[in-house]
């Protein structure tokens, strides 16, 4: 351990690594470039992570919608092309048989999926909208995200059929003057006068969502548009453990036997999984961190067998120097720890500045991200315990790297190098 603080030690390193600066900076660029890499290409996939994680964040992942078509092979009497209506009684049969469901929830909509919105008006100002009939359930799968004074749709508006409404931002722009705060206000949709308990900030919890898009509690919305016990889709939110696409599939074959349908049909009920997606896009992000490890590993071993390469030259135009030094009394060990010392430090520094320059580099990308929302990048980082296991590898393999060199040094006769000039 003494041998670590001997002046003369370093001196020597020092005054070995400064024979062929050129060299020396060479190969340390060399390895500080495969942890570099390492380093920004796992910042890249966990800022990747992150984002997606952020776009996410609003909604269940393990969710899916699930809506009637028609069918397309006709069964049991039926003719193909029956036109299929969802029930909301289908929500509770779905969520009986199939323990894998935390949450179902109808939804009916008008002005989604064609035709025109709810005619909205306030004052002297009008407009077209989507209508939501929601029921509360719908906020434990797709976070409504409540500007300050206001709420979400509760079970009281349910069971009290209340006409009370949710607006979108760009509602509250275009109805509301701009210092007018319009909780408490009413406004009319479709004839009827409803009060505004919320303003919502939009977030992209479903497919089809838009900032425009006004909620009503969904028994409010049966008895304005005279739905009945009609549901245009159903929501679903499986297990965080569940099978997301197993649900999917259970989903459609218990609706296929609720209404009738062909089990080979595959037309009759249509459906978007967003687990299946969201479990695509983070394999992706997982796959980008594994590609970015194996990359760095074999750049930074690259340079590591450069250091090794650079240390055996040295030791080779060393040779008389180290014949003398055994002459004079230094044991096989010192040579030895004298030339691995050499490989670790210079490993050692190659991984220090890697790392810095990644940091930079990754600190860097994130303030240019930190206020674009529209792409799922955010935070860029790397955990302290990858970095400080990426650096004691490279220390290993220096050391082990080093062993060669440090070997071929030990091996030198005295008599032998004191011959060759």
């Amino acid at each position: 351990m003494r041998f670590l603080f001997d002046k003369n030690t370093w001196q020597e390193i020092f005054g070995s690594i400064g024979k062929n600066r050129t060299r020396t900076i060479i190969t340390v660029i060399g390895v500080l470039w495969g942890i570099f890499i390492y380093i920004a290409l796992a910042g890249a996939s966990k800022g990747l992570d992150n984002g997606f994680e952020r776009n996410f964040e609003t909604v269940a992942k393990n969710s899916l919608w699930a809506w009637s078509q028609r069918t397309s092979m006709p069964y049991a009497g039926y003719k193909i092309g029956r036109s299929l209506r969802l029930r909301v009684g289908d929500a509770q049969v779905l969520k009986n048989r199939i323990p894998e469901i935390e949450y179902i929830a109808p939804v009916n909509t008008k002005g989604v999926f064609g035709g025109e919105g709810a005619q909205t008006v306030r004052n002297l100002t009008s407009n077209n909208y989507p209508v939501y009939g929601y029921v509360p359930d719908i906020a434990k799968m797709a976070t409504q995200k409540i500007y300050d004074n206001g709420r979400f749709i509760n079970e009281e508006d349910m069971e009290g059929t209340r006409k009370v409404c949710v607006i979108g931002e760009r509602v509250q722009q275009e109805l509301f003057e701009e210092d007018e705060e319009p909780v408490g206000r009413f406004i009319r949709i479709d004839g009827v006068y409803f009060q505004v308990v919320g303003v919502h900030k939009f977030t992209q919890t479903t497919p089809f969502g838009t900032d425009g898009d006004i909620f009503i509690p969904f028994a409010t919305f049966r008895n304005l548009y005279n739905t009945g016990d009609n549901a245009q889709f159903f929501t679903i939110a499986a297990y965080d453990d569940a099978d997301v696409v197993q649900v999917e599939k259970d989903v459609k074959r218990i609706l296929k036997g609720i209404h009738r349908v062909h089990p080979d049909d595959e037309r009759a009920f249509g459906s978007f999984n967003l687990g299946e997606i969201f479990g695509r896009i983070m394999g992706f992000a997982r796959g980008i961190t594994f590609l970015s490890l194996i990359v760095g590993l074999a750049t930074i071993l690259a340079g590591v067998i450069g250091i090794g390469n650079i240390l055996l030259i040295s030791v080779k135009e060393r040779t008389k120097e180290l014949g003398i030094r055994r002459a004079l009394g230094a044991t096989p060990g010192e040579v030895r720890s004298l030339i691995l010392l050499e490989s670790v430090f210079l490993t050692m520094l190659a991984g220090i500045i890697g790392i810095i320059l990644g940091a930079g580099v990754l600190s860097i990308i994130n303030r240019m991200t930190a206020d674009n929302t529209d792409f799922p990048y955010t935070n860029p980082t790397v955990p302290i315990p990858l970095v400080i296991g990426a650096l004691l590898v490279m220390v290993i393999l220096g050391t082990l790297i080093g062993l060669i060199p440090a070997q071929r040094a030990v091996s030198i006769k005295p008599i032998d190098a004191l011959r060759e000039e």
